[in-house]
């Protein structure tokens, strides 16, 4: 629409971009016109005691997040623009903020701790002395204190908070986290500046009674005798009803005390708690003032996992009631920015939430949509997208928008394949991942490559080599060139993303004890017809020599090409008389000056240990940005009615132990599974991101059969299980592209059929 139109008062915030003059990262906007996708208006900045305003010029839409007059209000009076983003990207403690009434239950950031403390009041802050100006919104909170009692301190002394400040709302006074946001409940605020609304506006809010039966069935789940152990998610409730969580890390008796006591790791530091000690003596150890000591008969479970007995049968393996909803119809999620991840990531009950089977599923997906590769799924119209698309959008959207994913949406997806096998069964990741890029994604194969003079494609790479030729612990760096040259392997061009594959020993998964991932993968030496160097001197390489890959006296594990001279000095020497070096064709056109190929960066690595995967993930080029991800760390409840609870926890260690691996005696565990349990590392091009075909048909219907992945190699097909680059034909006709329709597609299980 060329003509410029009129919009409805609308706010957003800036998700991404930088500007000196105007609209910038973290800055509240007001929407005055939208034009081809962008928008322009007025731009609102918070100061000590007012907001002003100026013309911010324009934004494209695509990166603007619309927000409603209350939400702006709140967020403007948040100084720094990195924690108004934070607090957004964490939309179900925003919402939960938003809903906020009079004497509701938080816990505040407070000099060097948390403290819980009950909402008083809300604070308009500022003028309005035209239509156009905003005020902003902060809380007045009383304290409780450590021994559960209210504060008696005056009303004129009450702090004033943020709402970044808050960062937890107590759940059972927290209303479910439905994003339904209604302006006309600002109006009754107050226009002067600092003045106090007796009544908190509640955006969006559900009725009281809704919070008290919650609260009840709370009550009554915690009330049955429900055994504790050391290990088990608990809340201790105080009479004025404020609530903490935590997991119980010690179970016994203390000197002086009566009865059993638990020792509790709290999910954040509270002024007066310890590191574990009681009473001069300790008895576990956990970060910071975390440690609580209590009596047993103080804990309950913690009632946002817990349900009545009448729920259970349509509940089993459920979360519990704290998963925000989900609307299909909403934009897709961008990745998570790297500044964010720590924040709206890291956690229990983050993640994917496994069930039966699905760790290899979970830990792919996570590698894939979570964090930095920017994976896209076009989206059809509404009336013809496929429910299996639907699903897949559904687990990227939560895993994005809320840091978490529940089971029922993994098995959502898992029964949208028409595989049975793949609803309840073990799978390789591997056999996963060309089903999702193939069939679900309709993408064209991510890798093409020549094998002597066969061409081929493939979505993933499996290295293929013996143990013997190569050194006892190697780099995927060396992994991949030695595979490839044992194969006579080449890339047709660089890939947008190579996942590969690390090599088999028979039935074992791991051939080699350790590998040390390469952060970085150099494939120009990998190319066809791509200008090389030469070993030694640098000219243009015309020779390379398998046998002189692993040749001791020079870098074994390294391609190895060489001009006409230096080959002939090389092969001079009598230890290398017998090898049998090749020339290789360049293209007539190839220039001396063609562009460096750009290395290829880790971002993620899919580990196993006794059939159990986990995944580690990359998420920003400093090399302290990992995070470990394991869909199913723990668990509540039995076999018929718990499930699992996943775990996100960073890794800034591996950065240390990775520059210097081959020094470290003791490994810390996280870094130690890495070396020890790689199974299949994720790499992108920075310069080549992953592109999706336009939207097509809907996915193809796959058979158990058809969704094994292509053939390995003729010369390695018997010894290495799929899935594997092919070097040659298959004795039938290998299948259609799934961007092409087959010439005879197999009937479409029931769970695909339109």
């Amino acid at each position: 629409m060329d003509a410029t139109s009129p919009i409805k008062e609308k706010f957003f915030i800036v998700l991404r971009g930088k500007s000196s003059k105007g609209f910038s990262r973290g800055c509240i906007g007001r929407v005055e016109s939208e034009q081809r996708g962008e928008l322009s208006g007025l731009l609102y900045s918070g100061g000590s005691n007012r907001v002003s305003r100026k013309n911010g010029g324009t934004v494209k839409r695509e990166d603007t997040y619309p927000l409603t007059r209350h939400q702006a209000q709140l967020l403007l009076f948040i100084p720094n623009a990195n924690r108004r983003l934070e607090l957004l990207c964490n939309l179900q403690l925003f919402a939960a903020i938003c809903e906020l009434s009079q004497d509701d239950l938080v816990v505040v950031k407070h000099k060097s701790g948390h403290m819980p403390a009950l909402m008083k009041n809300i604070m308009q802050i500022g003028r309005k002395e035209n239509q156009d100006d905003v005020c902003m919104l902060g809380f007045e909170v009383k304290f409780v204190d450590q021994d559960f009692s209210k504060s008696s301190k005056k009303r004129a002394s009450l702090p004033l908070f943020c709402a970044a400040d808050i960062i937890q709302v107590v759940s059972s006074h927290t209303p479910p986290p439905v994003l339904e946001w209604k302006d006309s409940s600002c109006e009754s605020l107050n226009r002067n500046s600092g003045t106090c609304i007796t009544s908190m506006p509640s955006i969006g809010s559900q009725p009281r009674q809704h919070t008290e039966q919650n609260a009840t069935q709370s009550q009554s789940s915690s009330a049955s005798p429900v055994p504790l152990e050391v290990g088990s998610i608990v809340e201790v409730m105080s009479n004025t009803g404020v609530k903490v969580y935590g997991v119980i890390r010690w179970l016994g008796f203390l000197k002086e005390k009566s009865g059993q006591w638990a020792g509790i790791e709290l999910d954040f530091d509270v002024r007066n708690c310890s590191n574990g000690t009681y009473g001069g003596q300790r008895y576990f150890t956990c970060k910071g003032s975390r440690a609580l000591f209590v009596p047993i008969t103080k804990c309950s479970p913690d009632s946002r996992f817990v349900w009545n007995s009448a729920e259970k049968g349509n509940r089993k393996r459920s979360q519990g009631s704290s998963v925000p909803p989900f609307d299909p119809a909403e934009d897709d999620t961008p990745p998570v920015p790297a500044s964010q991840v720590l924040t709206k990531m890291v956690g229990r009950m983050k993640g994917i939430q496994g069930q039966v089977n699905s760790c290899y599923l979970d830990a792919s997906l996570f590698i894939l949509f979570g964090t930095s590769v920017n994976l896209e799924i076009y989206r059809n119209p509404p009336e013809t997208e496929h429910p299996l698309i639907c699903a897949l959008r559904e687990i990227m959207n939560r895993l994005r928008r809320y840091g978490f994913v529940p089971a029922e949406s993994v098995q959502k997806f898992r029964d949208g394949l028409g595989i049975d096998s793949f609803k309840t069964d073990e799978k390789d990741p591997e056999e996963f991942i060309v089903l999702l890029f193939q069939r679900v994604l309709c993408a064209q194969p991510l890798l093409k490559f020549r094998s002597g003079e066969t061409a081929n494609d493939s979505y993933v790479l499996q290295l293929i080599l013996d143990k013997d030729q190569m050194v006892e612990v190697p780099t995927v760096q060396q992994l991949l060139e030695t595979s490839c040259q044992l194969v006579d392997l080449k890339f047709e061009e660089a890939p947008s993303i190579l996942m590969l594959q690390m090599p088999r020993c028979g039935n074992k998964f791991k051939m080699f004890s350790h590998i040390i991932p390469s952060t970085e993968l150099d494939i120009t030496n990998l190319l066809f017809k791509y200008p090389r160097e030469c070993y030694f001197c640098g000219e243009p390489a015309k020779m390379e020599c398998a046998q002189c890959l692993l040749d001791d006296q020079m870098q074994p594990g390294r391609i190895k090409q060489y001009c006409i001279e230096c080959n002939t000095r090389v092969h001079n020497h009598r230890s290398r008389r017998n090898h049998l070096p090749k020339a290789f064709a360049l293209p007539e056109e190839a220039a001396t000056n063609t562009p460096d190929v750009p290395k290829l960066e880790l971002f993620g690595v899919l580990c196993i240990n006794t059939s159990h995967y986990v995944a580690f993930v990359k998420f920003d080029p400093n090399p302290k940005s990992w995070i470990f991800f394991d869909s199913m760390a723990d668990r509540y409840g039995g076999d018929e009615d718990g499930f699992n609870i996943p775990l996100v926890r960073p890794c800034p260690e591996m950065d240390a132990v990775l520059s210097n691996v081959r020094q470290f005696v003791m490994i810390p565990e996280l870094a130690n599974r890495l070396l020890c349990d790689s199974y299949m590392f994720f790499y992108k091009n920075p310069a080549k991101p992953f592109k999706m075909q336009p939207p097509g048909p809907p996915p193809a219907p796959a058979s158990e059969a058809e969704s094994v992945p292509p053939p390995a190699p003729a010369s390695e097909a018997e010894s290495v299980p799929p899935p594997a680059p092919a070097s040659e034909s298959p004795p039938a006709p290998p299948p259609a592209p799934a961007s092409e329709s087959p010439p005879a597609p197999p009937p479409a299980p029931k769970a695909l059929e339109d």
